[in-house]
């Protein structure tokens, strides 16, 4: 009798351990298949322990064994590339603009600060004429920084912000041509305030024009596009060029600082040609002999 039961007591527990064996593993899997469902596809074999015969356990292993279809999407979708999708086209090198870019910048500064002159000898010193002459020669060394820039090949950004500093310095200084319009008034000069008021539409549609400049590299879009827009600017350039030699034409400040501002407009012109990639017409026969 002692040996039944005994006998009854070693089945009696065996089959107990046996359910909480099982329904502990269970318990594991579940914890593991939240966490991770793609734990169970490189540790399968770990649960090689379980028992076979249970339905329950055989069904939760064939069902960590397949992908989730999250993964299947993320790994069926292509890789797209960023500019693709933004729809920007690839901007071609600055690089041909630099040299011109950089002596209009120069030469347009030089012209700034020569109008600043020739207020002195209109006795307008320290006016709003003055301070429109201070706003060119910003712009001019704006000019020089973008093309100091564009001789990189990843400094577009900075070419951005210094053509749109230089169209704002230009911008200003229209704001001042309108201020010393006012001036003139007060002074009785009329054929001055004539003068400065028609300088006011050019030095704006300057500011215009290379502020799309700047946009239009901002955009993406092709330099030759670029190029049309720093031609036209150039262009407004050369009319204010003409009215700035008006305001006084016995000055020789006034002279050369006008100048100095129809150079600036021509290599402005230059850098808009430079990045449409038109060339230049070589000279023919003995055309190239100087004097």
């Amino acid at each position: 009798q002692n040996k039944q039961h005994s006998a009854m007591a070693r089945s009696s527990s065996s089959s107990s351990t046996i359910p909480l064996l099982l329904i502990s593993s269970i318990i594991i899997i579940v914890i593991l298949q939240s966490i991770d469902s793609d734990i169970f596809s490189s540790n399968a074999p770990l649960l090689s322990f379980l028992p076979t015969t249970n339905a329950f356990t055989t069904a939760i292993v064939s069902s960590t064994r397949q992908p989730s279809q999250s993964s299947q999407q993320h790994h069926d979708v292509p890789y797209q590339s960023s500019r693709k999708t933004c729809g920007l086209q690839p901007l071609r090198s600055l690089k041909p603009a630099a040299v011109p870019l950089m002596d209009s910048g120069k030469a347009l500064a030089r012209s700034g600060e020569l109008l600043i002159d020739v207020t002195t000898s209109l006795n307008l010193y320290g006016g709003s004429l003055s301070a429109a002459g201070a706003s060119i020669r910003n712009s001019g060394d704006c000019l020089a920084q973008a093309a100091a820039s564009c001789r990189f090949k990843t400094a577009a950004e900075l070419v951005i912000d210094e053509l749109r500093e230089g169209a704002d310095c230009l911008r200003e200084g229209s704001d001042k041509l309108s201020l010393a319009v006012k001036e003139s008034e007060v002074d009785g000069d009329t054929v001055l305030m004539g003068t400065i008021e028609s300088m006011i539409l050019p030095m704006g549609e300057a500011a215009s024009w290379l502020e799309e400049a700047g946009a239009s590299i901002m955009q993406g879009q092709k330099v030759s596009v670029v190029g049309d827009k720093l031609i036209s600017c150039g262009e407004s350039l050369q009319l204010l060029a003409m009215l700035v030699k008006s305001l006084d034409p016995t000055s020789a400040d006034g002279k050369l600082s006008s100048q100095r501002m129809v150079y600036a407009s021509e290599q402005m012109i230059l850098a808009g040609n430079e990045l449409k990639g038109e060339k230049k017409e070589k000279a023919k026969g003995k055309s190239w002999i100087k004097g």
